[in-house]
């Protein structure tokens, strides 16, 4: 792919609701948002969510009318295999997806699609989702299909969106499904599952399908910047990289450099669970075969990036043990950077340049592809964003300067089509290029002023 991908995103549960039309099996999501009490605001649920399942043409009109070289979007799991297995196939789910395929491919859109975007069967749940280590081999056999399936005509693939999130916010806080709170364990032993699942699908592709295919796989992770509080203080210097090697190294470090855990992340949970009085760290170690499985297991760097903050050294509490008490840092706003409408998510456009230039020096100058950023606001401010406008050129403002002055490899840049149910804000903030009337059955796409813009981000691709 020599040419720059401009385009644009979502993923499963948060646009296409028929969330148990023709067959499809429920997810970890559906179980959560269908729960009374869930703690999503307004009680809402993706059950229609966009309603994309049923409105594939508009949707496909919207990206023509946009123009994007590049659509990303995720396959549901429990859509394509109800219940998470190979037997449970459901051709109506597949049908839905080749469509959706084969009408980017007539418009000359490059699809770029994620396998698995946090919406886990829930029949996988039920025994014991990513703390099973059995996840590994059930995975790769729904990676396997979806190669085999779609990799005709998909040559760009992402295994899974920001499992530092899903380890974390999942099975740490609580926060999001399976929304299991064991903080001190649990999402060390999801990501050490989900980074052997990725890479055991990587060399699934590699072996069978690549030489045939032609395609590329990655992973899509999550990555903030953070500044120290005082360059003046080596402990917030060291924090700073600390804060990245645990957010960010976590996962790329043994996918993109040596297939271990990065020395910060293992030396920090070793000290910690020595003074909590065990006899191991609570970090599952590597075998040396394990490493060479996972090193270089991915052919692009794909990241997900919305903020940055500042970073201060402290010594963390011992217990309750805890990822986030294993860090040893605090983080605070940039309180001289934009607000947007998400508490402590500033918008910093200059984190985008160094953020891209860490990679770079980090990860050996891999070639980089922005997945995800945008910025939020409230629904009634549906039409005229034009401060998003603005955001927006400030931070293609800052990737193009990392592309052209830095000579970091940029490859493409994508934001969000449209507004969607939210992970954590339901239908309160709107990410996208258009707008999307959520009490209106029929949810009829709106282009909001930052699709109609001429001075839009597609001009710039031109300079890229």
């Amino acid at each position: 792919m020599a040419y720059f991908l401009w385009g644009v995103s979502s993923s499963a549960y948060q646009i296409e609701g028929g969330w148990n039309a023709e067959g499809k099996g429920p997810s970890v999501w559906d179980t959560f948002t269908q729960t009374p009490g869930s703690g999503v605001p307004d009680n809402v649920t993706g059950d229609i969510a966009c309603d994309s399942y049923n409105k594939l043409k508009e949707d496909l009109y919207m990206l023509q009318a946009l123009k994007v070289k590049s659509y990303r979007f995720s396959l549901s799991w429990s859509r394509i295999f109800p219940n998470g297995r190979r037997e449970s196939l459901n051709q109506k789910g597949v049908d839905y997806y080749n469509r959706l395929i084969n009408g980017l491919l007539a418009r000359k859109i490059t699809p770029m699609v994620t396998i698995y975007h946090w919406d886990l069967p829930q029949a996988l749940q039920d025994i014991g989702g990513w703390q099973n280590v059995q996840m590994i081999d059930i995975f790769n056999d729904y990676c396997d299909f979806c190669f085999a399936t779609f990799g005709d005509r998909v040559k760009f693939w992402m295994t899974m969106n920001d499992p530092q999130g899903l380890a974390w916010l999942g099975y740490g806080t609580g926060q999001i499904p399976p929304n299991m709170e064991e903080p001190g364990t649990a999402p060390y032993e999801v990501a050490h599952n989900l980074i052997k699942a990725h890479a055991t699908a990587y060399h699934t592709y590699d072996k069978t399908y690549r030489a045939s295919q032609g395609g590329m796989v990655s992973i899509a992770l999550n990555a903030e910047w953070v500044e120290p509080k005082d360059i003046n203080v080596p402990r917030d210097l060291v924090a700073a990289d600390r804060a990245m090697q645990f957010h960010l190294g976590w996962f790329a470090h043994p996918i993109f450099k040596n297939g271990d855990y990065p020395e910060a992340l293992k030396a920090q949970v070793l000290v910690k669970s020595e003074l909590q009085g065990l006899k191991t760290s609570r970090l599952p170690s590597f075998t040396e075969e394990e490493k060479n499985l996972i090193k270089g297991t991915a052919d692009m760097f794909c990241v997900n990036h919305y903020t940055s903050r500042i970073v201060t050294h402290v010594t963390g509490a011992i217990l309750p043990p805890s990822y986030q008490n294993d860090r040893d840092y605090t983080e605070e706003e940039m309180t001289d950077q934009p607000t947007t409408a998400i508490e402590f998510t500033r918008a910093v456009s200059f984190g985008m340049r160094r953020l891209l230039n860490w990679i770079k020096e980090e990860y050996g100058d891999p070639d980089i592809y922005i997945t995800e950023n945008s910025v939020s606001t409230p629904m009634e401010y549906a039409y005229d964003d034009i401060d998003r406008v603005f955001l927006y050129k400030t931070y293609i403002d800052e990737a193009l300067k990392a592309y052209e002055l830095d000579g970091v490899k940029v490859k493409g840049y994508a934001t969000y089509l449209m507004d969607s149910f939210q992970f954590f804000h339901g239908y309160q903030l709107g990410f996208g290029l258009h707008y999307i009337d959520f009490n209106n059955i029929h949810r009829p796409r709106i282009p909001k002023f930052s699709a109609m813009s001429k001075a839009h981000m597609p001009q710039v691709c031109i300079i890229f």
